[in-house]
């Protein structure tokens, strides 16, 4: 895509953006996903009686269950669950989760889900934690700032369903003061998905944003209101202005106020708005650095964007890097684990 600034308009400061030109979340990322999908897709009913024949007899076929959830997309993997429960009734996830075990089996079943309700549950789980950092609340910000608008309005939704209260309550009644203004900010958000983009306001509100940071007010109104509010070609114009203007780049300043968990959860907030393919990148990257894999990190990066930016990961990954990512998690992987992620990013499985 051409540099924002040069696709506006100098006259107005503002770009015209009709309906052929506008760009949603999902269509700027199409071609992005990893995930492949056979040519002829079997039916429902066929992918149902050969997952309950892989679970049948002795022992579970796992890689039968890797070639057929691991190559169908959400829309069909749907169907299958609702066929699945009415030819058996029974569910299966319920299924899955008795014959499967370990990661791989935490994997798969986050696939299986529907994707609201398997962020709703990434999301409490994250907020239930008795101690919670910034490592675990980064889920949240990862669902209002690196998925679609419309995501975001199911997950909430999802939420109140499976759990009887919503997102903002929970992050309400469980995060610290210091992080909570913020957090229910960007949860309660609806942001426009189109690319539209005014310059004047992307100035504008650089220096409010430069003037927050200079007096470490962090978690002023105006920094939260534009966080949670902008689209996110709008967003990523003000960052562009506030780097021309000031110098840094917004996160690099961020920094500079402090090593805490605003401070530090500020600059995710960040990176998921300007970049998501970088941000999953360094998730990644730190899940297998180090000593021991982090195979909740690796997982919930993998699965979550299989379908949406995961070859701009992959990208992202070698570029920040310069090593190749499905190396990364063959060598941190092994087993059925290592196969499923493996199919997901797209390995002939």
């Amino acid at each position: 895509m051409k540099s924002l600034f040069g696709k506006l308009s100098n006259k107005s400061g503002r770009k015209k953006s009709g309906l052929a030109e506008a760009i949603s979340f999902s269509e700027h990322n199409k071609g992005m996903a990893t995930l492949t999908i056979p040519d002829i897709v079997p039916s429902p009913a066929h992918d149902s009686e050969a997952l309950k024949k892989a679970f049948d007899g002795l022992g579970t076929d796992e890689m039968a269950v890797i070639r057929i959830l691991g190559h169908r997309n959400a829309s069909q993997r749907r169907k299958i669950r609702e066929t699945y429960q009415q030819l058996y009734n029974e569910s299966l996830i319920d299924r899955l989760f008795s014959e499967l075990s370990g990661d791989f089996r935490k994997a798969i079943i986050l696939w299986t889900s529907d994707p609201p309700e398997r962020d709703a549950k990434l999301a409490q789980d994250a907020l239930k934690m008795s101690k919670k950092d910034v490592k675990h609340l980064k889920i949240i910000v990862e669902i209002a700032c690196a998925s679609s608008p419309h995501h975001l309005m199911t997950v909430r939704q999802a939420y109140t369903s499976l759990f009887d209260c919503s997102m903002e309550e929970d992050i309400a009644s469980n995060v610290s003061p210091s992080l909570r203004k913020l957090l229910v900010g960007l949860v309660s958000s609806y942001r426009y998905d189109k690319e539209v983009v005014d310059l004047v306001v992307a100035n504008s509100e650089a220096s409010k944003l430069h003037e927050a940071i200079k007096t470490k007010q962090l978690d002023h109104d105006n920094v939260i209101w534009i966080l949670s509010t902008r689209n996110f070609y709008q967003l990523r114009a003000t960052f562009e202005s506030y780097k021309m203007t000031y110098g840094n780049p917004i996160e690099q300043d961020v920094k500079s106020c402090g090593n805490g968990n605003l401070e530090s959860l500020l600059k995710v907030v960040i990176c998921c708005l300007e970049s998501p393919e970088k941000h999953f990148a360094e998730v990644i990257k730190d899940s297998t650095v180090g000593l021991g894999t982090d195979e909740d990190s690796l997982t919930r990066a993998i699965v979550t964007r299989a379908e949406i930016d995961l070859m701009k990961v992959r990208e992202q990954y070698q570029n920040l890097y310069k090593t190749n990512l499905d190396d990364a998690v063959v060598d941190d992987t092994s087993g059925d684990y290592k196969d499923f992620l493996m199919s997901l990013l797209g390995a002939p499985i």
